[in-house]
């Protein structure tokens, strides 16, 4: 049976000693006081001093650690660098820029050689006595020395039979074959800067790979047409062009033109270039994309760091403070409050900041039902030992069968107790796991009526259900927990309505919320205790009703179990016209389905 609660919980009490108004049986008043409960001991804690306090801070959790150790931000840096890294090794590689310069070089060397073989077809043939015309190579020899000497590109002449008529790198004298060399142009800038990074330059740049190999370049000591197929193709009549690696990363490019005159061809014009030019103009680019990449590395090595900042360490901040927490005997530890962030670390420190308070409210909870339970069982116990010490000192068998009905009384008061305590303590387990379904509250109102009607007097209350038509009162829940709020609420307007009186049970939707109320035509509930009516154990019953028949638990539990809904359960007062109380009105507030 579960009822309105009108009796002070004792929670308040210290020590054991029970409220004011708190109801006794009348063996309970009776009792000697011997017989009375032994006061509690109220058992503080003691605080730690600051020394105390400093030492176990110390020990509830790792501290700080450094940015760069941080697992966190060191992942966000090999994220950045490495999507960083990516495009700048494509860019390094440039393999056809290179080519496109190679291409170019090879088309203004042709230009060169054209211009080259003209002017030896028109300075240096003669006419032999049968009328032959061949290539003069005394005069030949000037006219290449003088036309490469701007350029300083080697220029090579071969004869139609193969061999080599002149060389702008070997000078003929009286004394024999002087060979010159170009020497490479004084570098400006020679410091030790310079040289470390052109030794990066270069180590980097031979890990890339090259598009294709090259053919080496190697010179015999007798050179010949036959060392170089673009020059056969050029005595052939054709210009041809070839490519070759020299070593040390260096490119020789090389364009062999046929010297003709009437399209007769005298000779191979045979022009070499080193590729320096093209290395340099890549070492520069590479160079420079090396700069935009050392400043952008640096930028986001920064970022990545300010970054790792704004995450890791708040992140270590609240698992140090859950930590300190875990391991804290008191409350004086605080999640910090990152609320202000406006991001998902602040509503991880919000979540956090809610799920402790939750929990100090739910051991608080905890708390003060085992203090309740304590004191509410207290009372009946305490009858129980008076009864037997009572009944072991009479004779008289009329006062040993009252103080045994005062004995079963309170057995059964106890069972009541614990059954009630049972259901109130396993009332969130068991909404945790349980799949809620939807319920009909219209069908749940009619079965109580019914149920209700064929289970009463003539002269009881009557119930009267009304439902509003067209209204969808279904809502997602548990039907046998939402039964049992029905059943009590019912319960609690039967036991204070007057006989033939009428108990409405309404129903309607309003808002996406369905909203279900019991009335009754009572005496009203105080207007002091609206909301403590709700608290456990607090039990006041109607006049002539027998003691200790309710455990003071029906409110409570049917208030936590319509929250565990995602409703609320309130109590209010009917007013008449004259301003007169009509009876009491109780109201669920469901999310409707």
């Amino acid at each position: 049976m579960n009822e309105i609660a009108r009796t002070t919980t004792g929670k308040e009490l210290e020590g054991g000693a029970r409220s004011e108004g708190s109801r006794l049986s009348p063996l309970e008043k009776a009792a000697p006081p011997i017989l009375q409960p032994e006061p509690e001991m109220r058992v503080e804690r003691s605080k730690p001093t600051p020394g105390a306090r400093e030492a176990l801070e110390g020990r509830r959790g790792p501290r700080r650690r450094p940015l760069w150790k941080s697992p966190l931000t060191r992942r966000i840096l090999a994220v950045n660098i490495v999507a960083l890294f990516i495009p700048v090794v494509g860019l390094l590689y440039l393999d056809n820029y290179r080519q496109s310069l190679i291409e170019s070089e090879l088309e203004l060397l042709k230009t060169e050689g054209k211009l080259f073989s003209g002017a030896l077809a028109a300075s240096g043939v003669v006419t032999g006595p049968l009328g032959e015309e061949r290539l003069l190579p005394e005069t030949t020899r000037q006219t290449v020395r003088r036309l490469v000497d701007v350029s300083q590109t080697r220029a090579r002449l071969f004869s139609p039979d193969g061999s080599l008529i002149a060389d702008s790198f070997l000078l003929s004298g009286p004394g024999g074959v002087v060979e010159m060399q170009p020497l490479a142009p004084l570098n400006a800038d020679d410091s030790f800067l310079w040289r470390a990074i052109t030794g990066i330059y270069d180590w980097i740049a031979g890990l890339l790979p090259d598009s294709k190999p090259l053919p080496p370049y190697a010179e015999s000591t007798v050179q010949s047409a036959q060392d170089y197929e673009e020059v056969q193709k050029s005595l052939a009549g054709e210009t041809a062009t070839a490519v070759r690696d020299a070593g040390g990363g260096r490119l020789i490019l090389s364009v062999a033109v046929p010297v003709q005159r009437y399209r007769q061809v005298l000779g191979a014009l045979f022009l070499t270039k080193p590729g320096d030019s093209i290395e340099a103009i890549m070492r520069d680019t590479r160079l420079t994309i090396l700069g935009v990449f050392a400043v952008a590395l640096s930028v986001t090595v920064l970022l990545s760091l300010y970054l790792g900042s704004t995450i890791a360490w708040p992140m270590h901040r609240l698992a140090d403070a859950a930590e300190r927490v875990r391991r804290a005997k008191g409350r004086q530890v605080k999640i910090p409050d990152l609320s202000h962030r406006k991001d998902e670390i602040g509503e991880l420190s919000g979540a956090l900041r809610d799920m402790t308070q939750a929990v100090w409210k739910r051991m608080d909870a905890i708390e003060r039902f085992a203090a309740d339970v304590s004191h509410e069982i207290k009372n009946p116990l305490t009858s129980l030992r008076s009864a037997v010490e009572t009944a072991a000192r009479i004779d008289d068998p009329v006062q040993q069968r009252r103080l045994m009905t005062i004995i079963l009384d309170d057995v059964q008061r106890l069972n009541r107790l614990i059954t009630d305590i049972s259901d109130a303590s396993r009332i969130d387990a068991e909404m945790s796991r349980a799949d809620a379904e939807p319920v009909s509250m219209r069908e749940l109102l009619t079965a109580i009526a019914d149920i209700y009607g064929a289970t009463v007097d003539a002269d009881a209350p009557r119930i009267e259900v009304i439902a509003r038509e067209g209204d969808s009162l279904m809502v997602l829940g548990m039907e046998g927990r939402l039964g049992q709020v029905l059943r009590n609420l019912v319960s609690n307007a039967v036991s204070f309505s007057p006989p033939g009186g009428v108990i409405t049970l309404t129903g309607w939707r309003e808002h996406g919320h369905v909203l279900v109320t019991v009335e009754d035509n009572g005496p009203g509930i105080p207007p002091d205790k609206l909301k403590a009516i709700f608290e456990r154990f607090y039990s006041e019953r109607p006049e002539g009703e027998k003691f200790g028949t309710h455990s003071g638990l029906g409110l409570s539990i049917s208030h936590q179990i319509v929250e565990a809904h995602g409703g609320t359960l309130t109590a209010d007062n009917m007013i008449g016209p004259e301003g007169n109380v009509r009876g009491a009105c109780f109201t669920i507030e469901l999310p409707a389905y």
